[in-house]
């Protein structure tokens, strides 16, 4: 008896072990099981996504291959074009061929708008090379006028291409200027952490020390943010919004100059308004050079400059 008690006091525990096990195979199989299913969805989403992108450049693309065939089309038609019959036919042939290299100018000053200098260049020998053709029936005398200058204006871009970018240099100058700002805020606060236990000072001088220093360290910040949108329109090339954003920066630099300081330091603007662009890229080392790195910057700000060959093709032809 004590033998059998013994033993159906086992067959329960190995029992519940057993039930223990099944249920936990069962839970295992289900987190499997919902573990594929999570990995199913993340794949679907992720080819979905991948074909949406494909899609968008397939469909970029074939604008942009519609474009060209248009132009080819025209091209095409343009050269394959008999000898006109009479002097006022050959007159409108040679206007419309005039109306499409104004058009493709107006892409290649697009072209540099954006920053493309590469592909406007590309586009300008390829104009050159189109007006080298016998299908020509622009006036010799123009045409040589409009082959020249599109040669002077590959060569501008060429060297232009192989130095930084005026923008580039009035970035860098920016951010020279920003880390100073940073650089001058941290030896504010350190200096206002070291007059924070004044021995001798009364307690009012402290509180005002402390408000002047609050506010020198706000228009400091304010000025760097400033010169973040500076900067943010010098990347997109507005000459005017960054002449803007550097003129706001400045005069909230220089209420922080003393005024005998502050006169000296436009007697001396006046005398390097003169200097090169390359200046703007050194780094200030005082306040008074903040002011001057400004004053270049606004001065030496860059201009977007139009070819030669759409001032040529825009000026009203005789």
């Amino acid at each position: 008896m004590p033998m059998n008690s013994e033993s159906l006091s086992k067959d329960p525990s190995a029992l519940q072990q057993r039930r223990q096990a099944n249920m936990f195979l069962l839970r295992l199989q289900w987190v499997v099981i919902l573990l594929l299913i999570g990995v199913l969805l993340w794949l679907y989403i992720s080819q979905q996504r991948f074909q949406h992108t494909v899609n968008e450049r397939l469909q970029s693309n074939e604008q942009v291959v519609s474009r060209l065939n248009e132009m080819d089309d025209r091209l095409f038609a343009m050269s394959q074009q008999t000898l006109p019959a009479t002097s006022a036919v050959v007159s409108s042939q040679a206007q419309n061929q005039l109306d499409l290299l104004r058009i493709q100018i107006q892409a290649a000053d697009r072209l540099l708008a954006d920053s493309n200098g590469s592909a406007a260049i590309d586009l300008l020998q390829g104009l050159h090379w189109q007006l080298s053709q016998k299908s020509n029936e622009i006036a010799p005398a123009l045409t040589v006028l409009i082959k020249q200058s599109l040669v002077k204006d590959i060569e501008r871009l060429q060297a232009r291409s192989a130095q930084p970018s005026s923008w580039q240099l009035q970035n860098l100058a920016i951010q020279n200027i920003q880390d100073f700002l940073y650089r001058h805020e941290r030896v504010i606060n350190n200096g206002s952490d070291l007059k924070s236990t004044p021995q001798k000072n009364a307690v009012l001088s402290q509180s005002a020390d402390n408000s002047r220093l609050t506010r020198r360290q706000l228009t400091i910040h304010e000025a760097i943010m400033t010169l973040n949108l500076a900067s943010q329109a010098s990347n997109m090339h507005d000459r005017d919004q960054l002449v803007m954003y550097l003129n706001q920066a400045r005069k909230r630099l220089q209420t922080l100059m003393p005024k005998q300081v502050e006169a000296q330091t436009s007697i001396d603007n006046k005398k390097q308004s003169d200097q090169n662009n390359l200046q703007t890229k050194s780094s200030p080392k005082n306040m008074t050079e903040v002011i001057e790195g400004l004053d270049r910057l606004i001065v030496n700000a860059p201009r977007t400059s139009p070819l030669l060959t759409s001032q040529i093709l825009n000026k009203p032809q005789r």
